[in-house]
């Protein structure tokens, strides 16, 4: 039997089955229309606007292309083209007929979008609003949940749903329980009804319950939601005026044991179920002021870096099961690395820079929520620096090579004003803050030395590293290390990593990654779900699901 084709996750709108895209001044509007025969893997087909991870990464490719080459752009209106249906949710053939490990890398991903919708409302200014204007089900209402605002049609037969609970014996996979209570505020006992419930709310009730903000009758629906974009649209700061970024083809190469971009290599060693990350520091002059930032538009470099290296992520993440530790190394000039990082700062309130330090902020949050075991090693021409050091704090261990005997090799690892707090992980916290669980006798410590290029031995007695190996040792430690990593259980590996990873309080990102993944990701495996006669197995059959009873 041939193996799938890999996933790809770059696209374009001329490429687009399953959105249209749109612009009217200050508001686009992102229509679903999901073509039922456009399914990414054979078996299915995506009727009634149910979607698949084709679907997500179309959505993720349109928002960053508004963010981008549409900075006119202050509210996406999120609406269906077709009658009567918005969107009923994930397929649910396909997850009948999906791997576990693809079921979970999907729920990520499409995660990963919708906290990108509130990650762009609260950082860049640009604003959502679910324009719903038919049968709003399952993932559908979890897509609608991450807008900033929902108005549904009022015309007595479409509502919104969570029926995953009673209808297929798992979760809504997407943040939905998460988000009914802790961004909308719906009362326990009435979201305990509405998620056991198949039918949905509608009209007046939906409204009185807080599962959306309006309704509005079908006469006056298009202008209510007119209305509200051009509100959500009134208190944006993007501008009207700003210079489009296009957002290019990535250059990339996919080879049997390797991706290679420009910025960034990928090189895995099947044998050892290793891959190395590789990422290059800026080189030659950087533009530091706007003109230049915006002369370079889609090719500076930390736009550039973002990109690839997001690519880079998620293609392994999805095509690369087996391989489980990634050791991440940087090269280049540090220095450098402290010049875009100032520049990034200086800018920090252009739309455009704005938005670019998002692209980063979200994929080195990708690289946090990743189950692989992830290891940074700091070796002679390393530049883990300002923006580069989130990789490693990013790192469950951090090895630093010391030569006490050749100061000039030696690699040193600087902290930069980058690492108190624009990269926040989904906690809200820094990598820093949570390394060192907010103790502001050592958050001080470290800022005491901010700026300093610090060897292995002073980067280890502040606590930046885990282990400071010298030129004797460090071939075997590393390899030891990562032996010892790659032969213990995967399942075991992602649990305890996700734990220690997100040591701090919880938030509502943190529950639905965390708390609302581990269990979806455990009920997804039972036979009340995927068994012969589970129910996302019989769904569709005309079979009744045949539950084992015990509760566990």
């Amino acid at each position: 039997m041939q193996a799938p084709a890999p996933v790809d996750y770059q696209t374009s709108p001329a490429q687009y089955r399953h959105w249209k895209l749109s612009f009217d001044g200050p508001v686009a509007t992102l229509a679903a229309d999901f073509d039922e025969n456009a399914g990414l893997r054979p078996g299915y087909k995506l009727k009634l606007n149910s979607y698949d991870l084709g679907v997500d990464i179309e959505l993720n490719d349109a928002v960053n292309r508004i963010r981008f080459e549409h900075p006119e752009v202050r509210t996406v209106v999120v609406t269906s083209a077709k009658d009567r249906v918005f969107c009923s949710g994930a397929n649910i053939f396909m997850l009948g007929v999906s791997s576990h490990a693809w079921k979970v890398n999907f729920c990520k991903f499409t995660n990963e979008t919708r906290n990108g919708l509130e990650d762009s409302s609260m950082y860049s200014g640009l604003k959502f609003l679910a324009a719903v204007n038919g049968a709003c089900a399952g993932g559908g209402y979890e897509m609608a949940l991450a807008c900033d605002e929902i108005i549904l049609v009022d015309d007595r037969s479409s509502s919104v749903s969570l029926p995953e609970v009673p209808l297929l014996g798992v979760l809504p996979g997407t943040g939905g329980l998460t988000r009914v209570t802790d961004k909308r505020k719906v009362r326990h006992d009435l979201a305990d009804i509405f998620c056991t419930s198949v039918e949905g709310v509608r009209g007046q009730r939906a409204k009185d319950w807080k599962l959306v903000d309006d309704i509005a009758k079908p006469a006056v629906f298009a202008q209510k939601v007119q209305e509200r974009a051009l509100a959500l649209a009134a208190g944006s700061d993007r501008p009207a005026d700003g210079k489009p970024v296009p957002l290019a083809p990535l250059e990339r190469s996919v080879e049997a044991d390797a991706l290679r971009y420009p910025l960034v290599t990928v090189e895995i060693d099947r044998a050892r179920r290793l891959a190395t990350f590789t990422i290059q520091a800026p080189a030659g002059e950087q533009p530091s002021d706007i003109a230049g930032i915006e002369a370079a538009g889609g090719h500076w470099y930390p736009l550039q870096l973002a990109r690839q290296l997001e690519d880079a992520i998620l293609m392994m993440r999805t095509n690369e099961l087996e391989i489980g530790l990634w050791q991440i190394k940087t090269t280049g000039d540090a220095a450098a690395v402290l010049a875009m990082d100032a520049t990034l700062l200086e800018h920090a309130a252009h739309w455009f820079v704005r938005e670019t330090t998002g692209w980063l902020r979200r994929t080195l949050s990708r690289l946090d929520v990743s189950s692989r075991s992830l290891f940074a090693l700091v070796e002679p021409g390393s530049c883990f620096a300002g923006t580069f050091l989130e990789l490693a704090l990013a790192c469950d261990r951090i090895y630093h090579l010391a030569l006490p005997d050749d100061a000039a090799r030696a690699p040193r690892i600087t902290v930069a004003d980058t690492n108190f707090g624009i990269y926040p992980m989904a906690t809200g916290q820094s990598r820093l803050a949570r390394r060192f669980y907010d103790d502001e006798p050592q958050m001080a410590a470290v800022r005491a030395q901010a700026g300093q290029a610090l060897d292995a031995d002073a980067a280890l007695a502040l606590g930046l590293v885990t282990s400071n190996p010298d030129d004797i040792d460090w071939d075997d430690e590393v390899r030891i290390a990562v032996e010892e990593r790659v032969a213990m259980s995967p399942d075991a590996l992602t649990g305890m990593e996700a734990n220690l990873r997100f040591n701090g309080t919880e938030n509502m990102v943190t529950r639905v990654f965390g708390r609302l993944t581990a269990w979806q990701n455990w009920i997804f495996q039972r036979p009340n779900a995927v068994g012969d006669k589970g129910a996302l197995k019989v769904y569709g059959t005309g079979e009744k699901s045949a539950f084992d009873w015990n509760r566990v």
